[in-house]
């Protein structure tokens, strides 16, 4: 195997697929990474075809020029794929494997990751705790928005489906599990959801979605999702969430029209920053198949 295509930032507003390197068992420089990472070792790891990845709002950020992503950065954290390639020293995971890729890449060992502080190992990014694919300031790591992408520590960082066959027939629902219904879950549960709670969230994007969906299965009473825009307020009633529209009028008093009090046990917020004016989206581009 010797090539691989890419989502590549290119500057506030651009993306384009450009060519690049097909991973490989060792760190190469490029852009972002951290000079204390090239030619880093990495017989632990996998390399994935990727099969499903997703566009997250922190891309968006990047995109927008929020940040100081340099140039042809590879984007995308949230990633599906299958195992091409394994290293020497993975005992677990196989080729073949349809795996989720969790977003934030820890190695499994250090102090931080044994407290279940994944999101800060002191392992996988030279400049500061914690580390992500496709981000700037995150060690480097090259994106999975690719056609094939690295995943060191795979035997940790790995979630392998069960089933192949049935993995890839719910494929665009599992490809969720990377980073999006997680991040949605964790804020249920950090709310303190439970058995006959009532629950506010505030933003039915994605993340707010996510964490409706959470809640009901944390065993919430009631789950009230709030935002100004219809079509994502009537997709959380499509699954039995009562909603709220923030621009006709104060959520607490709507929320005392269903509950009967103007409050709540729990409360999610997801509500995510807005694009300024002057900002513009670039348009989405798919990979076509291999």
């Amino acid at each position: 195997m010797s090539g691989n295509r890419a989502v590549a930032y290119k500057e506030p507003g651009v993306v384009e697929i450009i060519d690049t390197d097909y991973p490989t068992f060792e760190l190469k420089d490029g852009p972002g990474v951290n000079p204390a990472n090239v030619g880093r070792k990495v017989p632990h790891g996998a390399i994935l075809r990727t099969v499903t990845t997703n566009i997250c709002g922190s891309d968006q950020h990047m995109v927008r020029g929020r940040t100081t992503a340099p140039q042809n950065l590879v984007l995308g954290h949230e990633i599906t794929g299958e195992v091409v390639e394994v290293g020497p020293d993975v005992e677990f995971i196989k080729v073949g494997d349809i795996v989720s890729v969790p977003f934030n890449i820890s190695c499994g060992r250090c102090r931080n990751c044994k407290e279940q502080k994944t999101g800060i190992c002191l392992n996988v990014n030279p400049d500061r705790p914690g580390s992500a694919y496709g981000y700037v300031d995150m060690g480097g790591w090259v994106g999975g928005q690719a056609e094939y992408v690295l995943v060191p520590y795979a035997d940790w960082n790995l979630l392998r489906f069960p089933d192949r066959d049935q993995a890839l027939e719910k494929i665009m629902d599992l490809t969720m599990l990377s980073d999006i219904f997680p991040t949605g879950f964790h804020g249920a549960v950090t709310a303190g959801v439970g058995v006959g709670s009532t629950v506010y969230v505030a933003g039915a994007g994605p993340v707010g979605i996510a964490a409706a969906v959470g809640a009901q299965l944390l065993g919430a009473a009631v789950v009230i999702v709030g935002d100004m825009n219809e079509d994502r307020l009537a997709q959380a009633r499509s699954f039995g969430c009562e909603t709220v529209n923030v621009s006709k009028g104060d959520p607490k008093d709507q929320i005392e029209q269903i509950l009967g009090v103007p409050e709540v046990d729990c409360g999610v917020d997801a509500v995510a920053s807005k694009p300024a004016a002057t900002e513009r989206t670039p348009p989405t581009r798919h990979l076509p198949p291999s």
